[in-house]
């Protein structure tokens, strides 16, 4: 079953990580799945008893919103949970790299894994980590590193620069977009996310809330 911590389709139906929330949640089927971001009291009552359970689950969250849950109960989501975060904190709290918000978030629910989505708004692809701190990416996107200093240049492989994306899904829309993230790619074509520019501006998914 899947359980989002983002706002309800409802509230905010051209937003394209709801759309994905929402569908998951139909594809489900299951009588517990669906939107509990301003129910946190009702989440963390079925996250317990589907852990009782035993059910597999997915808590799909923006960053903020989990951490905010994380600080406020520090429930044990057990180990047939998967927790997975969707983004930076877009305004909403201080931000942290990826690393320090895993690491947050895997003291208070109790698990060794925080899985993440990597995607935006620009592109109708995404990648994912299954908690291991690198994404994967479709065999139709590709990551690229330009030097901050220079953007018409790469740098090495596990250097540090700002993220290109190359989205081959992007049709009938630019497949060719530079962000305002910072990371690195490796050998094996995984890349990581390790923070954003200074003073870039704050967009994204997780300005849903305000």
């Amino acid at each position: 079953m899947h359980i989002g911590a983002v706002p309800s389709y409802l509230e905010r139906e051209g937003s394209s990580l709801v759309y994905m929330a929402d569908k998951l949640i139909k594809l489900s089927k299951h009588p517990d799945s669906g939107f509990y971001l301003y129910d946190t009291d009702r989440l963390v009552l079925k996250l317990e008893a589907l852990k009782d359970r035993g059910e597999k689950t997915l808590l799909l969250g923006v960053s903020f919103a989990l951490l905010d849950l994380a600080e406020r109960y520090n429930v044990d989501v057990g180990d047939n949970c998967i927790v997975m975060e969707t983004g930076g904190m877009k305004g909403r709290r201080k931000e942290l790299t990826r690393a320090e918000m895993h690491e947050k978030l895997c003291y208070a629910f109790r698990t060794q894994h925080i899985h993440s989505e990597y995607g935006m708004t620009e592109m109708l692809s995404q990648a994912y980590s299954k908690g291991e701190g690198r994404y994967h990416c479709p065999p139709w996107m590709k990551v690229l590193i330009r030097d901050v200093n220079d953007p018409f240049s790469k740098v090495a492989q596990g250097a540090t620069g700002g993220v290109n994306v190359i989205d081959l899904a992007n049709i009938d829309s630019c497949a060719f977009i530079a962000t305002s993230d910072l990371g690195r790619v490796f050998d094996d074509n995984t890349f990581e996310i390790l923070g954003r520019f200074d003073y870039s501006d704050v967009r994204g998914c997780n300005l849903l809330v305000a």
